[in-house]
């Protein structure tokens, strides 16, 4: 089992909470495998289906590379239909496999937090530089 003292707030909220929310990272486990994508079952008899273009940036050549039957893995929520209680979902930019034998433990989300943020930090930056010399 996953050590949760390991995931920071968020994510560990979004890995065990009864309500799932667009973006969210979550656990489910993997249900099946087919050409196009991969079926994932998360908490809440929610299913949901990571398609091919969602896995990764690259030519996905063999889709069984990237998950097998009944591994855990993490899943961003792209989509919800609460009524039929099916998800659309993504791995793309995750570090959605769990690996218990990793030294560092990263972020499910690696590095895409300080891309996202970045150009909102460095314009921060620059005005405050500039006010300064004001």
């Amino acid at each position: 089992m996953y050590k949760v003292e390991n995931l920071c707030y968020n994510e560990l909220r979004g890995a065990i909470m009864e309500d799932l929310k667009v973006g969210s990272v979550v656990l489910g486990e993997v249900t099946g495998i087919e050409s196009y994508g991969i079926f994932v079952k998360l908490n809440n008899n929610y299913s949901g289906l990571i398609h091919i273009s969602e896995i990764t940036e690259k030519f996905v050549r063999d889709i069984t590379t990237y998950a097998q039957v009944g591994e855990s893995i993490y899943v961003e929520i792209k989509s919800i239909d609460d009524a039929a209680k099916k998800c659309i979902l993504s791995v793309k930019g995750l570090n959605y496999r769990i690996d218990e034998n990793q030294l560092v433990k990263e972020s499910v989300r690696g590095f895409t937090p300080l891309k996202q943020h970045l150009p909102s930090w460095i314009e921060s930056k620059y005005q405050e530089i500039h006010k300064e010399k004001e």
